[in-house]
């Protein structure tokens, strides 16, 4: 008998109100039986235990496998690797099967040998989708089980090229002695898909749900464990989906596929920015500004709202950013800028569900705020982006020049950008703005 954390996996002979562990509240569940030997996550290479000279490593495998589905190879690092193993997270519904499915689908239309393992449907649900998607029936082989022996069994017999889990948290093994879902069985059995992935070569995508805070259910050694870990991201009205790379040994971490959802399943988006930049023209509160997502710049719209508080304390709220950062912003605005803002309620919102996390976003965001405060617009031809310092200064930003060539190419004709960032020779009939400090910012609007 023994007592197992359900957040971080954590095992004691005594239970205890509070995990040692991980310090969460009234998560260790009591487990029959002897407490599970870990198997790690460790799988048995080519070479075995023998230590070989690097100069010796052969390194001219094929570097990746296209799909067929461009967005997905961009955020996969150009194509799936041999041996790779992917974890997909995401809200139920938001399409981690349908896009398996396709890719799946698209790989054995070029050749390469798939098993799709369902653990939550059946097979005729599974067919049922393909056939709605428009998918060819022919070489699709599909398994239902949910016992990982078995599982590894019938792919060490067919010796596929990709194997789909879907998903990892209904899958279970005889060597631990608990219900399926826990964490326990959830890191064995993902353990023992990962080493039979690597020590035959055989690509492996692992689907995993997501808790209530939208992490991914189980412990986090599970994302350790992979090679790469993509998450699912959507507004719950739009029909866009948001693939985002969060782990990638194989490519850029925090790069981002865009996908369409219709009738056919996910279609890829080959340029998100026209998507994100559908609107009429310059209005008060609204700015361009030009983010970098992975290895790709993108056109994205910065909304403000300014309007006067009827409450004792104003309210911040922002969408698709950092709150604490736009409170930073606000009183680098009030100090360097003389704007005050203690009296309104201060809202802003990036359109299309896109999350900005680079500091690029300051500038924007104070300018919006400028903006509606005055109620004034922004000229519809311009685009900002820039770091802006606690002493008011304006900071440069990577890829400057790369952010500034896709702002032209969409038809923008200025922009205001960190000195250091502007190029030696930009875009002909394009004009960029210098600066140095808010107060410059300010001016030049």
């Amino acid at each position: 008998m023994h007592y197992e954390c359900q957040s971080c996996g954590h095992l004691t002979q005594r239970w205890a109100g509070q995990c040692p562990g991980c310090s969460a509240w009234n998560t260790m569940v009591e487990q029959s039986g002897a407490a599970p030997r870990a198997t790690g996550g460790g799988y048995a290479g080519a070479a075995g235990t023998a230590v070989v000279s690097a100069a010796d490593v052969d390194v001219s495998a094929d570097p990746g496998r296209p799909t067929g589905l461009g967005e997905l190879d961009r955020v996969l690092g150009g194509g799936l690797v041999p041996g790779a193993v992917v974890l997909i997270g995401g809200d139920p519904g938001i399409g981690k099967s349908t896009l398996l499915l396709q890719a799946l689908a698209s790989l054995v239309t070029a050749g390469l040998a798939g098993i799709y393992v369902t653990g939550e449907e059946s097979l005729a649900q599974v067919v049922q989708r393909a056939d709605r998607l428009g998918l060819s029936r022919e070489g699709l082989q599909l398994l239902a089980e949910t016992e990982v022996e078995r599982i590894v069994a019938s792919a060490r017999r067919d010796s596929p090229g990709v194997l789909i889990i879907d998903s990892v948290q209904t899958m279970h093994t005889e060597a631990v002695p608990s219900a399926p879902g826990g964490v326990a069985q959830v890191r064995e059995s993902t353990a023992m898909l990962v080493r039979f992935a690597k020590s035959t070569g055989t690509s492996l995508f692992l689907v995993g749900h997501v808790t209530k805070e939208g992490a991914l259910a189980g412990p986090r050694v599970l994302e350790h464990m992979v090679d790469t870990v993509l998450y699912f991201e959507s507004e719950s009205s739009s029909r866009f989906r948001l693939v985002r790379a969060i782990k990638n040994r194989y490519g850029a971490v925090n790069e981002i596929g865009i996908f369409a959802m219709t009738e056919r399943g996910l279609k890829g988006v080959s340029n998100p920015s026209a998507i994100f930049l559908s609107r009429a023209g310059a209005s008060p509160g609204s700015v361009v500004m030009v983010t970098r997502e992975g290895t790709r710049p993108l056109l994205v719209e910065l909304q403000a709202l300014v309007d006067p508080t009827s409450l004792g304390n104003p309210r911040r709220l922002a969408l698709g950013l950092d709150q604490n950062r736009m409170a930073l912003l606000l009183a680098v605005l009030h100090r360097h800028g003389g704007i005050a803002t203690q009296d309104q309620d201060v809202f802003v919102n990036v359109v299309g569900g896109v999350r900005i996390s680079e500091p690029a976003a300051d500038l924007p965001v104070v300018l919006a705020v400028l903006s509606s405060l005055k109620d004034r617009a922004i000229a519809a031809d311009t685009v900002v982006f820039g770091e802006l310092g606690l002493a008011g200064e304006v900071r440069p930003v990577p890829n400057g020049e790369e952010r500034i060539r896709e702002a032209s190419k969409h038809g923008f004709k200025r922009a205001l950008a960190p000195r250091a960032n502007v190029p030696r020779k930009g875009p002909a009939g394009f004009e960029v703005v210098a600066l140095d400090t808010l107060a410059d910012a300010l001016d030049a609007i």
